[in-house]
């Protein structure tokens, strides 16, 4: 496994790293999550990805129960939480410093750990001040519950404006930021995000490297039935997959199964090693429904070498979609 700082931090986490959306409490049951995060810290995986919406709470008690019943030391990995989706009641959701202060400590009561390594805004919210999030945030470190703050699907612009409040009132601003990254989604992290990697030396912990299963090729022959876009709520997934942009998407990655086969890589590793090769990636947040599925993922970070300069140009002659970098002032 490869280590990489998260950010300007002096935290190193693995690469490759492991998370619970969609999988636990929804898909797989305890005894295989527990495989599966065993098959990944085993690989040398030392960070675990939760959030409180994931099963509403469930995702995180699952991983908390495995954390406990493994007995790895506390020092050995690092485990995240987000705030924001927490619940239907105005004091159970958003940025606001009540519900970040809930939200903290009922996750660590879920996960059953004394504090929270990485703590994400999972979301912006135009509802409360800036402000009230940067410091509310900061307070969490002062009194030990988490280590470093950061946020998911924000702006450039919503993440420069935190750090300037955090410069402000000389706090802890935003050290890493969750964003969508594949082959299919590229704006933010290698457009949008670029001035941030070195005015304030932002980390990346990027999502769905496998565009929620389509950069597998599992669905290059049709629905193969028993995947995420049968679950519950997730319907929106399977209408994107049978739109004329996802049909489009498959005929993508049909044609780059064979740049894989020739590497000697599935389509899966593939995926995850492209994303790994960027440099600005802190770590690529991976899942799995099995324990052989996460051993074949973490042989992706021994395969990145393998996509050379002539890889990436076949790469971006398929997918077409790399973004201009923005203007620099």
């Amino acid at each position: 496994m490869e280590y990489r700082r998260l950010g300007s931090s002096g935290l190193k986490v693995s690469a490759l790293s492991f998370g619970a959306w969609v999988t636990f409490g929804q898909q797989i049951g305890e005894e295989v999550a527990a495989e599966c995060m065993e098959a990944a810290y085993d690989a040398g995986v030392n960070f675990f990805d939760n959030a409180e919406v994931y099963a509403q709470g469930e995702a995180e008690i699952i991983m908390g129960r495995i954390l406990k019943a493994k007995g790895w030391g506390r020092d050995t990995y690092a485990v995240s939480s987000k705030v924001f989706f927490g619940g239907r009641l105005p004091t159970q959701r958003g940025l606001h410093r009540k519900h970040i202060r809930d939200a903290c400590d009922a996750a660590l009561r879920r996960l059953q750990v004394d504090y929270l390594d990485l703590f994400f805004c999972h979301r912006p919210d135009a509802d409360t001040p800036i402000e009230e999030t940067v410091l509310a945030m900061n307070q969490l470190i002062q009194q030990g519950k988490i280590l470093y703050w950061g946020t998911s699907e924000w702006s450039a612009a919503q993440i420069m404006t935190a750090e300037a409040v955090a410069r402000e009132y000389h706090v802890q601003g935003p050290t890493m930021e969750q964003p969508e990254y594949n082959l299919f989604h590229r704006e933010k992290v290698e457009g949008e995000f670029l001035p941030l990697y070195e005015e304030i030396g932002l980390g990346l912990t990027t999502w769905s490297p496998l565009a929620s299963g389509l950069l597998t090729g599992k669905y290059l022959e049709g629905d193969p039935g028993n995947t995420r876009i049968h679950l519950k709520n997730y319907e929106w997934l399977k209408q994107r997959f049978e739109s004329e942009e996802g049909q489009s998407m498959l005929e993508k990655v049909r044609r780059l199964r064979p740049l894989a086969d020739n590497l000697g890589m599935t389509l899966a590793q593939f995926s995850l090693a492209w994303c790994a090769s960027n440099p600005h990636v802190s770590t690529v947040i991976t899942g799995a429904s099995r324990p052989e599925q996460v051993r074949e993922n973490m042989q992706a970070i021994d395969l990145v070498d393998r996509l050379t300069p002539e890889v990436l140009a076949a790469v971006e002659d398929i997918v077409r979609n790399k973004p201009a970098e923005p203007p620099r002032f």
